[in-house]
Formats: C-alpha cells, structure tokens, sequence
C-alpha cells in the first residue's frame, strides 16, 4: 500500500472513520480497544529495546581486546586430561541399556 494514501486523509476523512468506528464498536468498547492498542504498543516497544540492547552487549562482548595475544608463547599450552570411566561403570552402563531395551528396568526390583 502506498504511504501517500494516508498523507493525503485530511480532517473530515479521520472524522469520518472514526464516526464509522464507534457506530460498529460503540461508546463502551472504544476505551477497552484504545487500552488494548495502547499495551500493544508498549510491548512492542519493550520487544524492541530488550532485541537492541541484546544486539548492543553481543557487539560490545565482541569487540577484539586491546592487548591482543602474541604468536609467541613461552610455554605450550596442554590439553586437559580426559576422564575416562572405570571398567566396572562400564559394565553397569552396558547392563542398564541391556535391561532398558529388553523392557525391564534395572533398578526397579523384580517381584
């Protein structure tokens, strides 16, 4: 739709639509739309500053140090060691899976 639609409505086409308005809505529901309109665009307002200021701290949060890292390091960094499972966890793993898909669970007794 063109802007230039609404550019062009003058003082007697708004009286006009709003006379149309209250006939179809009536004088007790026009304050409960204007309430309602008004907390919809509050939210949308709200929606908007909370996306601009997540957009502002995923930008701030970003931004490259001041002292970036040397190519040269004194030392090599190592890797942290991986944990592994001992062969009786393993083993109780292996049978709860087992049990899991023959329908039965493990740790409920057998009656």
């Amino acid at each position: 739709m063109n802007m230039t639609f609404f550019a062009m409505l003058q003082w007697p086409e708004i009286l006009g639509i709003l006379i149309v308005v209250l006939i179809l809505f009536g004088a007790k529901k026009l304050p409960e739309l204007a309430r309602g309109l008004g907390q919809g665009i509050k939210e949308f307002k709200k929606a908007t500053r909370d996306v601009q200021d997540d957009l502002q701290r995923a930008i701030d949060d970003t931004e490259p140090d001041s002292n970036p890292p040397s190519h040269h390091t004194s030392s090599p960094v190592e890797a942290p060691p991986v944990a592994r499972s001992s062969d009786a966890a393993e083993g109780q793993a292996e049978a709860s899976r087992e049990a899991f898909h023959e329908g039965q669970d493990s740790s409920s007794p057998k009656v």
